[in-house]
């Protein structure tokens, strides 16, 4: 295969096994602010993919719909982290993920370059980790 413009080069996705593609959807563009860039239907073990994305770089969350595939969730401790605007926004979706009795950790403040963060629950166990000032673009700036 011949790298052009339009084909991924490095880090591109991560893919998570789901068993009710709509549900985590919802549940990623609610929690996540993520859209779906692309969806199919599939066939085999795989029901139906979509891959989610926040359209700030190009990299993908792949919901993969199976009920067939038997994989392990990501976690409690392994996660997929999502940095959000604001620290009010970090504390406003665990409140929300709280009264839906899915909040994993409290909110927390770590300090540089941690920052702000909390661990919910999506819908099949995985854990999303919702954050405000880390400094991860300062840092892999700093290795170019």
């Amino acid at each position: 295969m011949v790298q052009s413009p339009e084909t991924d080069l490095g880090l591109s996705h991560v893919a998570i096994v789901v068993g009710d593609l709509d549900k985590s959807i919802n549940f990623y563009r609610e929690f996540a602010g993520l859209e779906v860039i692309h969806r199919r239907t599939a066939g085999g073990d795989i029901q139906e993919v979509a891959w989610m994305a926040d359209g700030l770089r190009p990299f993908a969350l792949v919901l993969v719909a199976s009920r067939k595939l038997d994989d392990t969730p990501l976690g409690p401790f392994g996660h997929i982290g999502i940095a959000c605007a604001t620290p009010d926004d970090v504390l406003r979706l665990a409140a929300e993920a709280e009264r839906r009795g899915i909040l994993r950790s409290a909110p927390r403040d770590s300090g540089s370059p941690v920052g702000l963060w909390t661990y919910i629950s999506d819908p099949d166990g995985n854990t999303l980790e919702l954050s405000y000032g880390q400094e991860i673009a300062f840092r892999a700036g700093s290795q170019r």
